[in-house]
């Protein structure tokens, strides 16, 4: 597995690509010094670098990012912003606890979408809901629980047959699924970039400026990058799953790549082959399975696949991407992607976050398992208050804490037997 500091991607984000282009912040040059420094301009590193403003305007807070607003792991996900906790038990004392959860969550969403409505730019942002499907027995089976727990916690959903789904999506590919509002559906790029353009002029942002060592001082914390040095009493690592390879919670999570192709625009004619609803998107039942989004323009994107800590090869990522698309939507059988590209997930054993003070001065949220975007944006908020001393939630009680994992090669071996015999289980959803 790759010991680099920050993710190196081979392959562009389709996202970013439509968006204008975009001249991004000079990267840091020379030492420098704050009273705060955050370590990842994503959706929890904003969060937090914003939070931590309102709270102590007069520090100097300094945001470095190793990637472009954009172009990293915001901008490279599928899109959608969850208002619910995706609990898969019903149980009475967890649906207590999911509730809590779904308020912060919610609370945390509003904030994305004010941003979105006061960045002065379209972005595409709709609260259009989010589809579960199943096509075999373990994802009727998952898809059963799911909808024990939306009923447990008096969620709305709507229970769909197989001729529903066809309706709606054009597509006979899945034998049931449920409709949940609770969910909007973006383009991510742009959502991260709305975000970062209402951050305060007095935050300093550098762009394409990696972290590539993390020490501790008498007085603080050092940060070296590729030019230059940052001194700082408190550092927070929201950089996810690379937090580990700067020498934090290596033993608690891990990057997983997964892929996602994006077709051009569609014609008319395959356009109405495609159901009656314009803009969805499709969650998989089974943890392996593939999330397909129909976009507001008329594509389709997929995401799916998997590569433990590193990325995979582009033409075989393509070709696998086509063929899950295709069997769903024989509609489009030879239609190639305009963009296919990966991203890097922060994985935990047992999908909890890791979260809190690591060391004296030194804070850290990762581990997004695949949620980074709402949970990140609350989780950054947050982890600002506990910092500034304020009371916060009881984090670990309401979303878990990140349990071990063994050491290398042990890691990957179990990795690797996992997923096979998961995927050989639910090969029906993938």
């Amino acid at each position: 597995m790759s010991e680099t500091t920050y993710p190196e991607y081979l392959l562009k984000s389709g996202w970013n690509a439509l968006l204008p282009a975009r001249v991004p912040n000079a990267p840091l040059k020379g030492d420098q010094s704050a009273d705060v420094l955050v370590i990842g301009a994503g959706f929890t590193g904003l969060a937090f670098a914003r939070r931590w403003y309102e709270l102590a305007s007069q520090d100097r807070i300094i945001v470095i990012d190793s990637s472009e607003i954009g172009e990293g792991n915001p901008g490279r996900n599928s899109g959608f912003l969850l208002e619910v906790a995706l609990a898969e038990d019903a149980d009475p004392a967890n649906t207590g606890r999911m509730a809590e959860c779904n308020r912060l969550t919610q609370i945390a969403m509003q904030s994305i979408a004010d941003d979105v409505a006061a960045c002065g730019e379209p972005v595409d942002c709709v609260r259009a809901g989010t589809y579960r499907a199943a096509a075999g027995d373990v994802g009727l089976r998952a898809l059963n629980n799911y909808r024990q727990f939306l009923e447990a916690a008096g969620l709305p959903y709507r229970a769909l047959q197989q001729q529903d789904l066809k309706t709606e999506l054009g597509s006979e590919f899945y034998q049931a699924g449920l409709y949940s509002p609770d969910c909007y559906l973006v383009q991510p790029a742009a959502v991260i970039r709305a975000i970062a353009a209402r951050v305060p002029a007095d935050i300093t942002l550098y762009e394409n400026t990696p972290a590539l060592k993390l020490q501790k001082e008498t007085d603080g914390w050092r940060v070296t990058t590729p030019e230059g040095v940052i001194r700082a009493p408190k550092v927070i690592l929201a950089n996810n799953s690379f937090a580990s390879n700067l020498g934090v919670a290596r033993s608690r999570v891990t990057p997983v790549y997964t892929y996602a192709g994006l077709t051009p625009v569609l014609d008319d004619s395959t356009l109405e082959e495609m159901g009656d609803v314009q803009n969805w998107g499709i969650l998989p039942c089974h943890r392996l399975g593939s999330t397909l989004r129909r976009t507001a323009d008329g594509r389709l994107l997929i995401r799916s696949l998997h590569d433990y800590g590193r990325e995979g090869n582009g033409e075989e990522i393509r070709m696998a991407l086509q063929d899950r698309l295709w069997r769903r939507f024989p509609q489009v059988t030879g239609t190639d992607f305009e963009h296919v590209w990966g991203g890097a997930v922060g994985v935990t054993y047992n999908g909890a976050p890791v979260w809190g003070e690591w060391q004296k001065g030194l804070f850290v949220s990762a581990g997004c398992n695949g949620g980074g975007t709402v949970k990140g944006t609350l989780l950054g908020r947050l982890l600002a208050e506990m910092a500034a001393g304020q009371e916060v939630p009881d984090v670990s009680a309401l979303f878990g804490k990140a349990s071990w994992m063994p050491p290398e090669p042990f890691r990957a071996i179990g990795f690797h037997l996992q997923s096979g015999l998961e995927s050989w289980q639910g090969q029906q959803e993938l």
